[in-house]
C-alpha cells in the first residue's frame, strides 16, 4: 500500500453520501479503510442511480479502496466487535443521528478510553449541539438552508438545487481536511479528538460574502440564472451546430479580449466597463453582442478563435465529451480500472497529483461484506467466532 496516509486506518461507518465519500478520499491517498455496513440493511447507496446487470454503478467509486465487512451495531456482539475494531484504527467516520452512538455504548468517551489517539468524524445534518441537532438531515436540506438555493436558478424562476450531491461532495472535502487536521494534532498531542461536522456549514463557506453582505448592507444576492452580479459577460451561450460554451470575464483583461475579439471593441473604453460591477450593469449589451458572435460559429471555431486570442472559453462539456478530451486525458482526470463484475470501468481518478506519494485508485467498490471473515481474522477472532457471529447474525 503507498500514497500519504499508507498506514492509516479508517472505519467508514456512515452512509449516504458525505461520510463515504470522505473516506473514498482518505483511501484514495493510501488509508487503509474498512467500511462497515448493516448485515441486512446495506448502504443505501448501493442502490442509488444507475445499474448494469445488477451493479450499481455510483458504489464502484464510492467503494473503491474500502474493505466492506457487516455488523450489527445494535447487538451487544456487534458493539464488542466494533470497539475492538476502533481501538486498532485512527479515525472512525459515523453519520448517525447525535446520541446513537452512545445509546450503543460506542459513544467517544468509550472508544478513547480502549484508543486514546483515536479520530471521531461525526457528520451529521446539523451537528450535536442545537434544537435541530436530532432533525433528519440530508445534502438536499444544506443546499437549501446554506443559501445556495436561493442564488440559483432564473431570476423570475424558483429557488433552484443542484441535480447530485453537491453539499455531500463539498462537506466531504471539509471532512477530509479535518480527519487530517486532527491528525496532525494527534502527532505534537498523542491525544485524539471529534469532529463535529454540520453539512451546512461547508456550504455557506463557498458561497462567498452573503453573510457579510447582509450583516453590512442588509442586501441579499439575487438569483441571475448564468449571469454573474460582479461581472460581465458571463453566460453560456448556444453555437451554430446547437452545442454550447461557457464564457469567462472575471479579469479586466480577459473581457477587454473577449469585447474585442466579438467586434465590439469600442466598449472597452466607455468609463463603465473598467470594473466588474460597471461590466454587470451594462450585462444586456455585452452578453447580446457575445452571444450573436458565437451564434455564428461553430463550437470548435469559438473555442479555436478564443484561444487564439488568449480570452477565456470552456465548452459545455456531459460525460462523454470529458472522456475525450485531450487535456483531461493528459492529466490522467479519467481513470479505468478492471471490475470482478464489469470487467472494466471508468471513474473520476484521485482529486489531485503528488509528486513524491502520489494516491492511487486500487481496487473498485467491493460486495456488500466481501471482507468481513477477513477484517474479523486481523482482529484476532478464530474462525469458531466468525462463524458464530453469523449465525447470531452479528455479521
Amino acid at each position: 500500500m503507498s500514497g500519504p496516509l499508507a498506514g492509516l486506518r479508517v472505519v467508514d461507518a456512515a452512509t449516504l453520501f458525505a461520510g463515504p465519500i470522505a473516506a473514498m478520499h482518505l483511501g484514495d491517498m493510501g488509508a487503509d479503510v474498512v467500511k462497515v455496513e448493516h448485515p441486512r440493511r446495506p448502504d443505501p447507496s448501493r442502490g442509488h442511480g444507475p445499474a448494469k446487470d445488477g451493479q450499481n454503478l455510483w458504489w464502484k467509486t464510492l467503494g473503491r479502496n474500502k474493505q466492506t465487512m457487516t455488523l450489527d451495531l445494535s447487538h451487544e456482539r456487534g458493539q464488542e466487535v466494533f470497539r475492538r475494531l476502533a481501538r486498532e484504527s485512527d479515525v472512525v467516520i459515523e453519520n448517525f443521528r447525535p446520541d446513537t452512538l452512545e445509546r450503543w455504548n460506542l459513544g467517544y468517551d468509550v472508544l478513547a478510553e480502549e484508543n486514546p489517539g483515536l479520530i471521531l468524524a461525526r457528520v451529521t445534518g446539523f451537528g450535536q449541539v442545537g434544537p435541530y441537532r436530532r432533525r433528519p438531515g440530508f445534502g438536499t436540506l444544506a443546499e437549501a438552508m446554506s443559501g445556495f438555493a436561493a442564488m440559483t436558478g432564473e431570476p423570475d424562476g424558483p429557488p433552484t438545487l443542484p441535480p447530485f450531491g453537491l453539499a455531500d461532495g463539498i462537506t466531504a472535502l471539509a471532512t477530509a481536511f479535518a480527519v487530517t487536521s486532527a491528525l496532525h494534532a494527534r502527532a505534537a498531542s498523542g491525544r485524539g479528538q471529534v469532529v463535529d461536522l454540520a453539512i451546512v456549514e461547508p456550504m455557506l463557506s463557498v458561497l462567498g460574502p452573503q453573510l457579510t453582505r447582509w450583516d453590512q448592507l442588509g442586501t441579499v444576492q439575487p438569483r441571475t440564472g448564468n449571469r454573474s452580479a460582479n461581472n460581465a459577460p458571463r453566460n453560456t451561450y448556444r453555437t451554430s451546430d446547437g452545442r454550447w460554451v461557457a464564457v469567462s470575464t472575471s479579469s479586466q483583461s480577459i473581457a477587454e479580449r473577449v469585447m474585442r475579439l466579438v467586434g465590439r471593441p469600442e466598449v472597452v473604453d466607455e468609463p463603465w466597463f473598467a470594473t466588474g460591477a460597471g461590466r454587470a450593469a451594462h450585462v444586456e449589451e455585452l452578453d447580446a453582442a457575445v452571444g450573436a458572435w458565437v451564434a455564428k460559429r461553430s463550437r470548435d471555431e469559438v473555442v479555436a478563435e478564443f484561444e487564439a486570442a488568449e480570452a477565456a472559453v470552456a465548452p459545455v462539456y456531459d460525460a462523454s465529451d470529458i472522456v475525450a478530451d485531450p487535456q483531461l486525458d493528459a492529466l490522467g482526470t479519467v481513470l479505468r480500472l478492471p471490475d470482478d463484475d464489469l470487467g472494466e470501468v471508468a471513474m473520476q481518478n484521485v482529486l489531485f497529483r503528488l509528486s513524491e506519494t502520489p494516491g492511487t485508485v486500487r481496487w473498485t467498490g467491493r460486495a456488500h461484506g466481501a471482507d468481513t471473515s477477513a477484517v474479523l481474522a486481523e482482529l484476532g477472532y478464530s474462525a469458531d467466532d466468525i462463524a458464530s457471529l453469523r449465525a447470531e447474525g452479528v455479521v
